[in-house]
């Protein structure tokens, strides 16, 4: 074997490294095609789920905002519309109201303060010195004076502090205008936003429309804000929606803009976050995916070449046993040469022998004479002649023997009882049967007419039958019934067994050569082609009926002698419980 394996490695090691390449390239292109597929689709669905989760956080934290100014308007409206001048200019009640105002909303108001139409702040309450202050020039009482209640942007102002206004104009009972005035603590407004986080990078910030930080940011923001300036001059007007914009920043680092307007259009809410921050999860997939594909090529260069050494070496032990086989088979024919030559030397001695036997038989008769009965070494002779006889015949029946075991002898066709053949083949398989708690049980029709079959095709053909019936019954025993009767001019004999039954996709099957349901080492799946191809021969015909958990039946039809033609009579009843022949 080693000898044959190393004569050939060059071939062996070629054929080794194009399995290991087609294995390769079957198991892993599938792989990398199916790996990226599923990576970036998941990508994308990631990257839509984590702008619509950031969309949705932008949107839900704008309202919170513009509810906190919306009920700050509220509070001071309300406040306005039930006191009148008079008991506003009171600075004792003025401070009681901001008094009420902090306790009520969590210290949302710094000061309160009242203003007259020229700017001159007539009244106020707070920490500040700002009673008299004139803000006449102030760009909030511009705009207040003309409005109904009006929002400041962030501004320093008279107190040096970030700070903006809620301003609700109202008019005196002699028609007078005025204006209620309350500072909104700029450190409670400026948690609504800075309790925005996401990821390590994340920060939002409020803007005005000039570009202006209307919030302190909790980390340092790029200076550029060009991005924002385009979203409130373009999409301002659309109420809550959220635009998000994708473009890198004065560092080269790619991030994120979520953004949604404010105040009704005067203020925008801005979300900016790293993209490789905000999607770190398909960046760690990434990493994991090409982990476990490395170890997966890995595995499946491993196992192609654990397997193709295995199948090489099982292809160059076939091709050995190959080698070895075609020697047997040239040995074999030399073994044939030598059989005939064998029986043309048998057959050459057979006659010489037979003449020695019929001299030595001459001689025998010649010693009866009257002359040569008198000699002394007569019974001598006559033993010698006895041995010669005795001797010669017995060469002559190994000759025979030999001509018989050297030339082939086709099956001849007897005129035989079928029922003589069927008890010997049962009694014959008695003995597996009662060893696999099988009861084997033969049903004979008397005076059946007889066949011109070869009997030992016909036994082959029963025991197969019934030793198939054995292998579906040996693991919990059964009954097999071996019945034969008269159908028109042939004879049926039907072997009929209560086992598991054969599937009907198998039927149409079973008869084909090295068709087997049974496992490797059972069975080769000839036997009941060569028992279809013996019935074929002899003009009969086999047939199978089957049924899963009912049973199986063969019918064998065989025609019966021509000495014994009778007439066509109706098929015989099949008892009660058999399966029905097709």
């Amino acid at each position: 074997m080693n000898s044959s394996f190393h004569h050939d490695d060059g071939y062996y090691r070629y054929l080794t490294r194009n399995m290991i390449v087609s294995i390769l390239l079957v198991s892993v292109a599938p792989l990398i095609v199916i790996a990226a597929a599923i990576l970036y689709y998941f990508e994308i669905s990631y990257r839509e789920i984590a702008l619509d989760h950031l969309k949705s956080m932008v949107r839900e934290h704008a309202r919170t905002v513009d509810a906190f100014l919306d009920e700050r308007v509220a509070n001071i409206r309300v406040l306005a519309e039930s006191h009148s001048f008079e008991e506003f200019s009171d600075e004792q009640f003025l401070t009681n109201k901001l008094t009420k105002l902090r306790d009520s909303y969590v210290k949302s108001f710094v000061d309160l303060g009242v203003v007259n139409a020229a700017g001159i702040q007539v009244a106020y309450a707070g920490p500040f010195k700002l009673r008299r202050a004139d803000y006449s020039d102030a760009e909030w009482f511009k705009q207040a004076i003309e409005r109904h209640y009006y929002i400041s942007d962030v501004f320093h102002g008279l107190r040096g502090l970030p700070h903006f206004i809620v301003a609700v104009r109202q008019v005196s009972s002699d028609g007078e205008v005025w204006i209620l005035r309350a500072t909104v603590d700029f450190e409670r407004f400026n948690s609504l936003v800075q309790d925005i986080r996401m990821g390590k990078t994340g920060v939002a910030f409020i803007l005005n429309k000039k570009g202006e930080f209307q919030t302190t940011p909790r980390r340092a923001v790029v200076s550029s804000t060009h991005v924002y300036m385009d979203f409130l001059r373009s999409e301002w007007v659309v109420p809550d929606k959220v635009t998000v914009v994708e473009e890198p920043d004065t560092s080269g680092d790619v991030c994120l803009h979520v953004m949604t307007s404010l105040k009704g259009g005067d203020w925008i809410l801005a979300f900016r976050q790293n993209a490789k921050d905000a999607y770190a999860v398909i960046h760690s997939t990434r990493a994991l995916a090409a982990l476990i594909f490395v170890f997966g090529v890995m595995g499946i260069v491993l196992m192609a070449v654990v397997l193709s050494r295995k199948m090489v070496r099982r292809i160059s032990e076939a091709d050995l046993q190959k080698e070895m086989m075609n020697e047997q088979v040239i040995e074999a024919g030399k073994l044939a040469s030598v059989g005939e030559l064998a029986a043309g030397i048998a057959h050459e001695i057979n006659n010489p022998v037979a003449i020695m036997v019929e001299e030595a038989g001459w001689i025998e008769d010649l010693l009866e004479d009257e002359d040569l009965k008198q000699c002394k070494s007569l019974d001598e002779f006559k033993r010698a002649l006895t041995q010669i006889n005795t001797q010669g015949k017995r060469c002559k029946q190994i000759t025979q023997k030999l001509l018989s075991f050297a030339r082939k002898t086709e099956p001849v066709a007897q005129n035989i009882q079928l029922n003589d053949l069927v008890e010997e083949v049962v009694a014959l398989s008695q003995q597996r049967a009662r060893y696999s708690n099988v009861k084997l049980i033969s049903n004979l029709a008397p005076d059946l007419p007889t066949a011109d079959v070869s009997p030992s095709e016909i036994q082959q053909v029963m025991l197969n039958l019934i030793n198939n019936s054995l292998d579906a019954l040996e693991n919990g025993g059964g009954k097999i019934e071996v019945t034969t009767r008269l159908k028109g001019d042939r004879v049926v004999i039907d072997v009929e067994d209560d086992g598991p039954g054969i599937p009907k996709a198998n039927l149409a099957r079973i008869f084909d050569p090295f068709f087997t349901t049974k496992p490797v080492g059972k069975g080769t799946g000839l036997g009941l082609s060569i028992c279809y191809g013996i019935v074929k021969k002899m003009g009969g015909e086999i047939t199978v009926n089957s049924a899963v958990g009912v049973g199986t039946a063969f019918h064998v039809h065989i025609p019966i002698s021509p000495l014994h033609k009778v007439e066509k009579k109706p098929a015989a009843v099949v008892p009660s419980g058999k399966i029905a022949e097709a």
